[in-house]
């Protein structure tokens, strides 16, 4: 495993050791020794979480506050999609600011978002199947989202709008401003 930080602390890639030959393939896709020592995160995850989905459609921008605030380890099992981590601790250096990777079969390789992030991505391919573990239990109650076309966020997600599916709750999100006031980061 090979970790590398992006633009927006403690966000991070996790590029895996890929190892193939003619009778399949074999990788690590999470250490948690190497993680710690890379990043000096002590991350247990308790839940698995696994979404199949059609070309277009886009999930987010999702997070949970309070007691329920999550880290995900996110990764893309087959077909390939945008995945978007945005920073929303209110007094980050980098509030507001946002990261966009292609996450796909081929590249093996995963996007550590951590608590404080809102996340979301959308489908490039005909079908995407994305599998991500998380560091907190689920809680409808404190989940929250933004809405994806933010003007603030200015987020390229790489298909027209026209071509965007999303659910009817993602369509009626909040702006990051709209929410300010109620982030408890």
């Amino acid at each position: 495993m090979r970790i590398e930080e992006t633009l927006l602390p403690g966000c991070f890639l996790v590029h895996d050791t890929f190892h193939g030959d003619h009778r399949g393939y074999f990788f690590e896709s999470f250490n948690r020794k190497t993680f710690l020592d890379q990043t000096g995160l002590d991350i247990n995850f308790v839940q698995d979480n696994q979404s199949h989905s059609q070309k277009g459609v886009l999930r987010g921008l999702h997070f949970q506050q309070g007691d329920a605030v999550q880290a995900k380890l996110v990764r893309v099992l087959q077909g390939k999609v945008l995945d978007v981590a945005v920073d929303i601790r209110p007094k980050s250096p980098t509030f507001g600011k946002h990261v966009a990777v292609e996450l796909s079969e081929d590249s093996h390789t995963q996007l550590f978002v951590p608590r404080g992030f809102a996340h979301g991505f959308v489908v490039l391919s005909e079908s995407a199947t994305f599998f991500y573990k998380c560091d907190n239990y689920y809680h409808p109650a404190t989940e929250a989202g933004i809405i994806f076309n933010d003007p603030a966020l200015a987020i390229n997600w790489q298909l027209p709008e026209t071509e965007l599916l999303l659910s009817a709750k993602d369509k009626v999100l909040p702006t990051l401003q709209e929410l300010l006031p109620a982030l408890k980061f």
